[in-house]
């Protein structure tokens, strides 16, 4: 297979002009973005190299954290952030276009094909995370790679990439590898989606409109702010029935059923005392439970 190849039966060592030759399109037919889409892979040349450019620029429109943390942290996460583009989802995203399973010629696929594609990105995602963010927990995983996450117990925005995004780039790949019908638009959605659902789990704001409030199942801010104070349960990133299924949101239903009880009746500056002092209870008892984790892996016994 070439570096140049888009699908199965291309022609070695074709630029996106010569590609673009051999398709049966209608170019009248085509939509303005179809049409720009089309004059962007002309422009430079070559399919896998127009596709990694456009794909690191979309990576870069991350950087948008919800609330503004101090410039030394600000500064440090944006560091790992660029780290894990660089090393890890930009050049899967870009190989994307080489493998005889992808496409990224014009037209683009109807919202009816690309839809069920994307409920599967997600229901995979958030099953990968959920066991490998448990994985994450273990004593050596956890200092050596996943303790930068949990640095912000407060999560904001931009610390919603502060992380691999392995099982963002999983999702496609595995597709790939058992239907060739996979646009590289599709993926960009995918990504464009997917960094909308991190950035309002990390928020640290639960909306009344928020989405958790429309879809029960959805996780949102207020699941997932849970698991970065508490440093237990709540795994999942999109849905929350990992979590329910396996047992691992018991502390989280527990605290919220506390929450409500200890502030039935509260007018609002009495129950915001009642849920600082219980946010400030577990958020001692999230250091100490990762306080133990990183005992264990030194291989110190519980003091």
């Amino acid at each position: 297979m070439s570096f140049n190849a888009t699908h199965v039966g291309s022609p070695a060592h074709l630029t996106a002009s010569d590609l673009y030759a051999t398709l049966n399109v209608d170019y009248t037919q085509l939509n303005w973005f179809e049409k720009n889409w089309m004059a962007w892979y002309l422009w430079i040349g070559n399919p896998v190299i127009a596709t990694g450019i456009a794909s690191f620029i979309l990576h870069e429109w991350k950087l948008q954290p919800a609330k503004v943390p101090t410039p030394q942290e600000q500064w440090e996460c944006t560091k790992g952030v660029l780290f894990s583009h660089f090393t890890v989802e930009a050049p899967a995203v870009s190989l994307i276009p080489s493998l005889d399973c992808s496409h990224w010629q014009v037209p683009f696929p109807t919202w009816q094909f690309m839809l069920p594609q994307l409920a599967f990105f997600f229901v995979f995602e958030d099953m990968f995370h959920y066991f490998s963010h448990q994985l994450l927990h273990t004593p050596l995983l956890y200092k050596h790679i996943h303790k930068l996450h949990h640095k912000y117990s407060a999560p904001f925005g931009l610390a919603a990439d502060y992380d691999s995004g392995t099982g963002t780039i999983f999702g496609p790949l595995l597709y790939c590898w058992f239907r060739p019908d996979l646009h590289i638009l599709t993926v960009y959605i995918w990504i464009t989606l997917r960094l909308f659902q991190a950035i309002d789990a990390h928020s640290g704001y639960d909306f009344p409109w928020s989405l958790q409030h429309i879809v029960p199942f959805w996780s949102g801010a207020e699941h997932h702010d849970f698991h970065h104070m508490a440093f237990v349960n709540n795994f999942s990133t999109s849905f929350r029935w990992w979590d329910r299924l396996l047992g691992t949101d018991n502390k989280y239903r527990a605290y919220r059923a506390r929450i409500r009880a200890a502030t039935k009746g509260l007018n609002d500056a009495q129950r915001k005392a009642i849920e600082e002092k219980m946010v400030a209870e577990e958020e001692k008892a999230g250091f100490a439970a990762e306080k133990e984790v990183e005992r264990r892996a030194d291989g110190k016994k519980n003091q």
